[in-house]
C-alpha cells in the first residue's frame, strides 16, 4: 500500500529534483519526480476536520483477469488513491464504501492505510484494487462512492467526500474463442480535459523568496514531446540566451499516470489512458525577495510577474503540433487567483484555469463531461471552457 505524508505550506509543488549554476546568469534546471513526495497547500481547510485534496483524488478501476474463478471471463473492481489534509487525529481508520453500478445499497467497505496527520500537513494513501479483487464484477456504468473516517477511540464516523465513477470496457488484445469475455476495464477521465491549474512552488534554496511559476493540464494518451511556451501581452517570455543557446527552458513532464491494468487492444483510441502534465518554467518567478531585497546577480535576466501584470497565453506543442492553450490573468503583486479554487473547495492552492483543446492528438473524448463528472460528480461552479 502506497502511503506518504506531506506538509502544507503557500503553494502546492511537484516532486522535484534541482540543480542551481549560481552566476551572472544562473540557471534552475528542474526535473519532475514523483508527485507522491509533493509539498502542498491547502487555502480552504478547515482548521479543525480533514478534507480531500479533490486534484489529488484519483478513481480507476482494476481489472481483475478471472470471476469467480473462472479465467475465460474479466472482471473489475476500483482502485482509489488521495491525499487527506490534517487532522487526522490518533486512532482514526479512513475507509471507502462503493455502491455497484445502479446500486443502492454498498457493495465494498474497505480500509485505507491511516496515519495520524497534524494540522498542516497531508497525508497521501491508496486502496482498493488488488485489496478486494476477490469481489470483482461484470456491469459497467456510473458507481457512486464515499470516502470516510471513523475513530473508534472517540466514536466517531464522519464522511469527507461523496462522488460518482463511470467505469466502462473495451475488448483486451487477446484473441481467440476464449477471449470474448476477457474486458479491460477503465474508468472514463475525460472531465479532466478542459481544467488546468497554475500555482507557484518554492524555490528550493530561497523558498518563497523566490517562487517559480507552474502550470498542469490532462492529456488522453502518452504525452510524450510536451513542450510549453509562455506569452505575455503577446510576447514569448521564459526564454534566455547564452553564448547563442536557449538556457533555462521550460519544460514539461506527465506526474500522473492513469493507465488499465491490462492493456486494451492496440485498436482502442488512446488505449484508455490519461496524464496529467505539469510544466515548470525556472525563469519566470512570482518575485525576487532574496538577499534581503537585492536579488540574484542575476534577477534582471529573470521574468517576474509582480512586476508584470495583465494577461498570459500557455500555449503547448505536443508531438509539434499546438494542441493547448490556458489564457489566465496575473493580477498585482503576481497574484494568480480567480476564485474557483477556493469557492469549489479544491482542498490547496492551485489556481483553476480553463483550458483549450487544440487539435485532434486527444482522439475523440467527451467535450461535456466536465459538467457532470468533474472531480468525480462534484461539477464546478464559475467555470466554463473555451468554446
Amino acid at each position: 500500500m502506497r502511503k506518504s505524508i506531506g506538509r502544507q505550506t503557500r503553494s502546492s509543488q511537484p516532486a522535484a529534483s534541482a540543480s542551481r549554476v549560481i552566476s551572472s546568469l544562473a540557471i534552475v534546471v528542474i526535473c519532475f519526480a514523483l508527485a507522491g513526495s509533493s509539498v502542498q497547500t491547502v487555502s480552504s481547510q478547515s482548521a479543525d476536520q480533514p478534507t480531500i485534496q479533490k486534484d489529488n483524488l484519483q478513481v480507476t478501476a482494476w481489472t481483475n483477469n478471472s470471476y469467480k474463478g473462472n479465467f475465460d471471463v474479466w472482471s473489475w473492481v476500483p482502485k482509489f488513491e488521495f491525499k487527506v489534509n490534517g487532522p487526522i487525529p490518533s486512532g482514526s481508520q479512513l475507509f471507502v464504501e462503493v455502491q455497484q453500478p445502479g446500486g443502492t445499497a454498498p457493495w465494498l467497505t474497505f480500509d485505507c492505510d491511516t496515519g495520524e496527520t497534524q494540522t498542516g500537513y497531508w497525508w497521501k494513501t491508496e486502496c482498493g484494487g488488488r485489496q478486494v479483487e476477490d469481489k470483482s464484477i461484470l456491469p459497467v456504468g456510473v458507481a457512486s462512492f464515499a470516502i470516510k473516517m471513523r475513530n473508534e477511540l472517540a466514536g466517531t464516523n464522519s464522511t469527507l467526500f461523496t462522488g460518482k465513477v463511470k467505469v466502462a470496457k473495451t475488448h483486451s488484445g487477446e484473441v481467440g474463442p476464449k477471449a470474448a469475455q476477457k474486458f479491460v476495464y477503465y474508468a472514463d477521465q475525460d472531465w479532466n480535459l478542459p481544467i488546468g491549474y497554475i500555482y507557484y512552488t518554492r524555490d528550493s534554496v530561497y523558498g518563497w523568496d523566490y517562487p517559480e511559476f507552474n502550470a498542469a493540464f490532462w492529456v488522453r494518451g502518452e504525452a510524450y514531446k510536451v513542450e510549453p511556451h509562455l506569452f505575455y501581452q503577446g510576447k514569448e517570455i521564459g526564454r534566455m540566451m547564452m553564448d547563442g543557446m536557449q538556457v533555462g527552458k521550460g519544460s514539461c513532464g506527465s506526474v500522473v499516470d492513469i493507465n488499465p491494468t491490462i492493456s486494451t487492444d492496440q485498436n482502442f483510441p488512446q488505449q484508455a489512458k490519461w496524464r496529467r502534465v505539469e510544466c515548470s518554467f525556472p525563469i519566470v518567478k512570482q518575485w525576487d525577495k532574496t538577499n534581503d531585497g537585492q536579488g540574484q546577480p542575476n534577477t534582471n535576466d529573470m521574468f517576474k510577474m509582480a512586476s508584470n501584470p495583465g494577461e498570459y497565453e500557455l500555449k503547448v506543442l505536443w508531438n509539434n503540433k499546438l494542441a493547448r492553450s490556458i489564457k489566465f490573468t496575473v493580477g498585482p503583486n503576481g497574484k494568480l487567483e480567480n476564485g474557483i479554487a477556493p469557492s469549489n473547495k479544491l482542498g490547496n492552492d492551485r489556481v483553476i484555469v480553463p483550458v483549450t483543446i487544440i487539435g485532434d492528438q486527444d482522439g475523440m473524448w467527451d467535450k461535456t463531461a466536465w459538467k457532470t463528472a468533474a472531480f468525480y460528480g462534484n461539477p464546478l461552479t464559475g467555470f466554463t471552457p473555451p468554446q
